[in-house]
């Protein structure tokens, strides 16, 4: 069925319009200001008739082909340093694990002797988290 001016425009029909105007604005054919009252007017369009009205005098995009948002940014991979810190940290936390649990069969209630594996071991893993322990080049060679 062909959108007619007086059928209701969807959420992502109003994005495709608005990615349309912010691309006009960067090729310089709306000011800024022209741009924020349009952007305004097509949030609040209800129509298709609405938002062709706003792009009425500028150049024809295939609105339909345009994504309706962003594209997420591609994930840096995770570097070594990240891994071996994540390591670190996953032996701290089973250490710790391991000795609540021997404290917890065999004294529970009485003095809390494995904060004496987490505290200093703890520290010594902030501290070295905070202020690093490699080079600046990550390892690599020049």
């Amino acid at each position: 069925m062909a959108a007619t001016p007086d059928m209701r425009a969807s959420d992502g029909d109003r994005d495709r319009v608005a990615a349309a105007l912010r691309e006009h604005c960067a090729e310089g054919r709306l000011t800024m200001d022209e741009f924020n009252e349009r952007l305004e007017l097509v949030y609040a369009g209800r129509t298709f008739g609405d938002l062709q009205k706003l792009t009425a005098d500028l150049p024809d995009i295939d609105l339909r082909a345009r994504p309706a948002t962003a594209q997420p940014p591609a994930e840096r991979p995770e570097s070594k340093a990240e891994k071996d810190l994540r390591a670190a940290w996953g032996a701290w936390a089973s250490a710790v694990a391991v000795t609540s649990v021997i404290w917890a069969l065999t004294d529970f209630g009485g003095y809390f002797w494995p904060m004496w594996v987490a505290g200093p071991w703890g520290a010594i893993m902030l501290v070295s988290m905070i202020f690093g322990t490699g080079s600046k080049n990550d390892g690599k060679k020049r």
